[in-house]
């Protein structure tokens, strides 16, 4: 099951750099559309596969449209952030945050009443197809500019933004690590009972949901590099405290300041990433192969520390990762954002 589940995770983190170039063939809000509806399709497959073969199959598919979908609605927030000039990128991850909560409470109580799995999963499935084909239709319909130099197939992450990545790197990094070891500390370190580790991870996530849906009026007032640096250093103490602490109260208080800390790190890399190309996806999708490498390997590289160590030296060197994240914060400094790409051919086209 745990190679199962590194399927979708590995798919994702291979197709992403093949978004550019499908935005840049077939437009912005077709190929988000598209995506999305992959996406939700293969949302029932998984319970339907007769074996382990095919699970596996199904769930490379499953993450290679997850992340391309990801990179294309990411590049669509920050051309939407380009044209209102002011940040929603925070709010829009927020959001994922909220989809991730409700997600995960429907499943509980399907569980709970004994639902089948196929039944529940097709149910949603169809739930989120319509939705999402009825809202995307208010996307914005980008196309490039006529002798826009053509994404290559397989978008290598651009030197400009291998600076961002690192700091998109380390935020991803603590979140993945406390999101699959939070509660595993909380029990076996500071004692809590089976209902307070699960709690500690409900107040970690809630935290990174509420921080990113209030995270754009922080920025307004503070920038995102004061935004970042501060996230960072707050990050830092957070992960501190839980490597120091051997009580629940502790423990979970320092994982609710590491959420607080890194929620709106990895929304301001996503946009400096795709402000820092002339094609947004090119950005984005770069940002998204760092955060989704990162993701990928922090619950695997902190549970392989926590052997060789323990579980508190290992949250003490996921402090100076995160300290780390907080002095390279410079590299989101805004700087002139690149030309909106299609924006002339829509308004010669009328395409909106």
């Amino acid at each position: 099951m745990g190679f199962a589940l590194f399927c979708p995770a590995l798919a994702a983190f291979v197709a992403m750099p093949m978004a550019a170039r499908l935005t840049h063939r077939y437009g912005g809000r077709s190929t988000t559309r598209i995506l999305l509806v992959l996406w939700c399709a293969a949302l029932p497959l998984p319970s339907l596969a007769p074996g382990f073969g095919w699970l596996c199959v199904i769930f490379l598919l499953y993450g290679a449209a997850a992340g391309m979908c990801d990179v294309t609605m990411n590049a669509q927030g920050v051309i939407v952030e380009r044209r209102l000039e002011r940040p929603i990128m925070s709010g829009l991850h927020g959001m994922w945050s909220v989809g991730c909560l409700a997600g995960a409470g429907v499943g509980t109580v399907a569980a709970q009443l004994g639902v089948d799995a196929r039944l529940h999963h097709g149910v949603t499935a169809l739930v989120l197809l319509v939705f999402g084909v009825v809202l995307s239709r208010t996307l914005l319909d980008t196309w490039p500019e006529p002798g826009e130099k053509t994404p290559p197939r397989f978008t290598v992450p651009p030197r400009t933004v291998l600076a961002i990545g690192a700091v998109g790197f380390c935020a991803t990094f603590a979140e993945g690590a406390s999101q699959s070891w939070a509660a595993v500390y909380v029990k076996n370190v500071t004692g809590g009972g089976e209902g307070v580790a699960a709690a500690c991870y409900a107040l970690f996530s809630l935290s990174m949901a509420a921080a990113r849906l209030s995270g754009d009026s922080i920025v307004r007032r503070l920038g995102p590099v004061t935004a970042v640096r501060a996230g960072g250093l707050l990050a830092t103490a957070g992960t501190v405290l839980v490597a120091i602490a051997r009580t629940p109260f502790l423990a979970i208080t320092g994982f609710v300041l590491l959420g607080l800390g890194v929620a709106v790190i990895a929304p301001l890399a996503f946009t400096a990433g795709g402000n820092a190309t002339p094609e947004p996806g090119q950005g984005v999708a770069g940002i998204a192969t760092f955060t989704y490498l990162s993701s990928l390997i922090a619950p695997a590289v902190t549970g392989w520390i926590a052997h060789a160590t323990s579980l508190p030296a290992t949250f003490g060197l996921i402090a100076a990762v995160t300290l780390t994240g907080a002095l390279l914060a410079g590299a989101l400094r805004p700087r002139t954002a690149p030309h909106v790409p299609g924006t002339a051919g829509l308004l010669r086209s009328g395409r909106s």
